[in-house]
């Protein structure tokens, strides 16, 4: 199940146990109740439009595009076009032909989406794609049930099974009901590429094969080489393009926004709330947004695909973890941290946003040692800023975030890497990791999450944001504030 179908499903769930019932829907009334006749509405997503302002997208940074070292203007686009897939496919060709191969066979399911635009469920029906060099359009191998999605799209034939397991002859879709043995996958796709033809006598995989693999694929297409193009891929994916990188700008906007919306909720209702009230209607008031903005053409398939807006916040003790195993659900309470966190993808292009907010005691006082954890992490984020640029290596950025927080005093409170790689998939590599020794070329793109935790008395802060290497130094593509002004706050 992809993080899209767990939010909905988790929306409905939430909504039957009445945690999106009388308390929430009675607050955004009172909103509502304040605004002229016009602006009012009857849905839950209508009356969230009405929230009163606290000046939160007013002081969110100027927006600044263009040029050296800062983000590229939004694109206007939903999603990569074909002609960037068919181009990304040729430059594979180009940089794989020093293995002298000139046929592909992608079976991870985000190359398969990178190079064909085709984006799918991966479950256990095995999917895979495959090119020659002088194909106009890939060959896809894949169940019925996905059918559909593939002919829409970017199509040059293929090989369908049923289901899985799927029984030799059994196609109900054409009128032929047979229960038998399960067909071997694999053999069932290798025969397709030797009827379709394998140009040239190598084939580029995205992976390194089990022996039984290779024994099938000696079988059924004999005297074909096999050769790993991973790394080739990676480095390939790991550079962005400009059109990648207007579609990551794109994203970040609306990401911007849902914090600021997240904040202004936050001011309004202080601590009548939970964390995961925050969470649910910011989430539904950014999908809402979201995709009433994209063309989805009335349902049409590969339309808007790869647009996901999701929203965690969590409040005092569980900020302690870096990956918590607790529910987030808890009241809203002054004098502990909370986090707001967006997650944002338009066109399989975005990331994570992270701000740490100190939330002021009955005597409108912060915390001196959260403060000081907060002051130090925040640190840590400009760090990484000013060091990634092109030629830095991702070993040294880490070195220098550590080394300052050891210095700092910070050494109990150290759980992890300060970030990662960022791809359409999330994590990804190179890492800003002791042990990355990789060197950073322009438009790499890194998550900084310098994270500090302390269990013991229940505090702990970790950022977020996307970080593009530049020329001079790297650029975020957020711009959501890092100040006191907006992140230190009184309810």
């Amino acid at each position: 199940m992809n993080a899209r179908e767990m939010t909905r499903r988790n929306v409905m769930r939430l909504t039957a146990t009445g945690v999106l019932g009388a308390g929430l829907i009675a607050r955004v009334d009172r909103v509502a109740a304040m605004q002229p006749t016009p602006a009012r509405s009857r849905s839950i997503a209508g009356k969230l439009k009405t929230l009163p302002e606290h000046g939160s997208a007013a002081s969110q940074l100027p927006r600044h595009y263009g040029g050296v070292d800062r983000p590229p203007m939004p694109t206007k686009l939903d999603m990569l076009p074909r002609e960037w897939r068919a181009r990304q496919t040729r430059k594979l060709f180009d940089t794989i032909a020093k293995h002298s191969v000139s046929a592909v066979l992608l079976r991870d399911p985000n190359n398969v989406t990178y190079y064909t635009g085709y984006s799918f469920s991966s479950t256990e029906r095995p999917q895979s794609v495959f090119f020659n060099r002088d194909d106009e359009a890939p060959w896809y191998f894949h169940p019925m049930v996905d059918n559909d999605l593939i002919r829409d799209g970017w199509y040059g034939g293929g090989r369908m099974y049923f289901d899985f397991p799927h029984a030799a002859g059994g196609f109900p879709n054409d009128g032929k009901v047979v229960t038998g043995p399960a067909v071997d996958l694999l053999e069932f796709m290798l025969e397709g590429l030797h009827e379709k033809g394998v140009q040239g006598g190598r084939i580029g995989v995205d992976g390194e094969l089990y022996p039984s693999e290779l024994a099938k694929f000696h079988k059924i297409l004999p005297g074909i080489a096999i050769v790993d193009i991973t790394d080739d891929i990676n480095d390939m994916r790991r550079v962005k393009t400009d059109e990648e990188l207007a579609l990551w700008s794109r994203a970040y906007v609306y990401g911007d926004q849902a914090h600021a919306f997240a904040r202004d909720y936050l001011l309004t209702y202080g601590t009548d709330i939970t964390d995961l009230e925050i969470k649910l209607a910011t989430e539904l008031w950014l999908q809402d947004k979201l995709f009433s903005e994209l063309d989805l053409a009335g349902g049409l398939p590969n339309r808007g695909v790869g647009a996901i807006g999701e929203v965690e916040v969590r409040v005092g003790r569980v900020n302690a973890y870096p990956h918590p195993n607790q529910p987030y659900y808890a009241r809203v309470r002054r004098g502990e941290p909370l986090q707001v966190v967006s997650y944002v993808f338009v066109g399989g292009c975005g990331g994570e946003n992270y701000r740490m907010y100190q939330i002021a005691d009955e005597r409108g006082q912060f915390d001196a040692h959260g403060t000081r954890l907060w002051e130090v992490t925040r640190h840590c984020c400009d760090i990484q800023l000013a060091m990634q640029k092109e030629g830095a290596v991702c070993g040294d950025i880490a070195y220098a975030i550590h080394k300052f927080q050891v210095e700092a005093g910070m050494q109990d409170y150290i759980y992890h890497r300060p970030g990662h790689g960022q791809s359409t998939e999330g994590h990804s590599s190179p890492y800003i990791a002791l042990g990355d020794r990789t060197v950073l070329k322009r438009n790499m793109i890194f998550s900084e999450e310098p994270g500090l935790y302390d269990p013991k008395n229940g505090i702990g802060y970790n950022w977020s944001d996307n970080i593009v290497t530049g020329v001079e130094s790297g650029y975020r593509m957020s711009f959501t504030p890092y100040s006191r002004d907006w992140l230190f706050v009184n309810i």
